[in-house]
């Protein structure tokens, strides 16, 4: 099976988020399977400049907004990929500094409508092979809002491969005026209710849900969810009624990458059966925010969290939560994360007003996050929606029992731990659990799962027994993969 796998960013060449880990893992996974894929992407500036060589495969003649381009299309073989990476090299629209949606100082480009509804569009093109490779794909599957018009511009292909869209976060719409819809020159039968319009705008993403021949979203409950106004942005009633085309498939996890017994950017390595590493790792973090830990640190619960420091992940909860935790207990917190200003700020506070016990790193450090999660007892991740979330199954990966909150894939991935009156177990808990849920996003709910970890981390036995399940659970994509070929037949 050919596949043409569309994204606007993937790991190791230009990544903002989980659409990058997803587009760099699911094609090799796919790969694995016996698919042969072509990775298409926009030909960033930044990501030019990590190639060391490319060959032009053609060009393609796109008109959009009175502007007719000839934009070029390179081929080029990275040793990090299986695939060749295809490349839509637009210079005025791509070639500039800055992430792949905004600007160096944070504001989305102006042009992004133009910017992605030609990539759309070439990819699209290559969908029914213009360039006469002679390698033409069987499935088009397309990602989030910025290749939403791909399966709106292979609608008017006759000859057109079969079409997936999958949705990544609901939230993000590319929502655009219908002026800028009249100045791209889309075609105008689009601009309907059973079109691209949505609420007199244009909608990217609707555009996607509509025209696709199958939906996907990253987990089955997140497929769930966002058929209820509570996750469906408006667009519930477009989901609901397409219901016989969407399905959810959890994502999985690089278990190349995130794997405690060979991670390089860990100092001790360690398994389900012998578990002496953390504990040596848990030191090596202690001491790389200058504490010298002594038996008693090392004893007592470390409760870590990476994030986005934004409301949706439950930061705020978990700001409120953490004076009480540490009146009440010895625990203490590591974090790390950058976002609002807002909660940046107050971590800081946290930290000089308890710099023996809460400890942060504002930004993101990819080996401090992998040290963090190979520290930690407890990963802190309260997010009040998440359509997959990574991080729980990377704590998961590692023996760090995960605090969530019951949506999306964080219901679909931890198993709450139900804890009888002598602190153990309960018998249908025994087997499966892995972490601790609690079901209403707030702090007093946070607080008491919390407090009820916290109670459980007494009981060794019981400790050790949540880290076995938890760390021989399969999160590969192995089994994704099959479901996403599944999916395309």
């Amino acid at each position: 099976m050919n596949v043409l796998f569309a994204s606007s960013e993937v790991w190791m060449l230009i990544k903002t988020g989980g659409l990058g880990d997803v587009a760099y893992s699911l094609p090799h996974a796919l790969q694995k399977e016996g698919a042969e894929v072509r990775l298409v992407l926009p030909a960033y500036q930044d990501l030019l400049k990590k190639l060391d060589s490319f060959s032009i495969l053609g060009w393609l003649t796109i008109t959009l907004n009175d502007k007719t381009r000839q934009v070029r299309v390179l081929e080029t073989h990275h040793p990090q990929f299986s695939m060749p990476l295809w490349l839509i090299d637009c210079p005025d629209l791509f070639d500039r500094a800055g992430n792949p949606y905004t600007d160096q100082a944070g504001y989305d480009w102006a042009d992004n409508a133009e910017r992605f509804s030609l990539f759309s569009k070439a990819v699209a093109l290559l969908g029914v092979d213009t360039l006469k490779l002679g390698w033409k794909p069987d499935v088009v599957h397309s990602n989030d809002w910025q290749t939403g018009l791909v399966s709106a511009f292979l609608e008017e292909e006759a000859d057109r491969p079969r079409r997936i869209f999958t949705v990544h976060n609901m939230a993000y719409g590319g929502y655009f005026s219908h002026q800028t819809y009249t100045e791209l020159q889309l075609p105008p039968q689009w601009w309907s209710s059973e079109g691209v319009e949505f609420y007199g705008k244009l909608s990217l993403l609707k555009a996607g849900l509509i025209y696709a021949d199958a939906i996907t979203t990253v987990s089955p409950t997140y497929a769930k969810e966002i058929c209820t106004p509570a996750f469906g942005y408006g667009m519930e009633g477009i989901l609901s009624s397409r219901h016989y085309k969407l399905s959810g498939i959890l994502n999985g996890i690089d278990t190349t990458v995130w794997n405690p017994e060979q991670d390089t950017l860990i100092p001790h390595h360690f398994t389900s059966k012998q578990l002496k590493g953390k504990q040596k790792n848990k030191q090596a973090l202690l001491t790389s925010y200058g504490i010298k830990s002594t038996k008693n640190q090392l004893a007592v619960p470390l409760l870590g969290m990476v994030s986005r420091l934004v409301e949706q992940k439950g930061v705020d909860m978990v700001v409120e939560a953490i004076p009480q935790i540490l009146a009440e207990s010895e625990a203490n917190f590591v974090l790390i994360g950058t976002g609002h200003p807002y909660f940046e700020t107050r971590l800081r506070q946290l930290n000089q007003q308890y710099p023996d016990r809460v400890f942060i790193t504002i930004g993101y450090d990819e080996s401090q996050a992998h040290l963090l999660e190979a520290a930690c007892d407890l990963f802190l991740m309260p997010s009040r929606f998440e359509p997959c979330g990574l991080n729980q199954m990377y704590s998961l990966r590692y023996g760090t029992l995960p605090i969530v909150h019951r949506t999306g894939g964080l219901a679909d991935t931890v198993v709450d731990a139900q804890i009888n009156t002598e602190n153990k177990l309960e018998k249908n808990s025994v087997n499966q659990a892995n972490g601790f849920v609690f079901n209403t996003p707030d702090t007093a709910h946070l607080l008491s799962t919390i407090q009820r970890a916290l109670t459980v981390f007494k009981n060794k036995s019981v400790w050790q027994q949540l880290q076995h399940n938890a760390m021989n659970q399969d999160f590969s994509w192995d089994k994704s993969a099959q479901r996403y070929l599944n999916r395309y037949r």
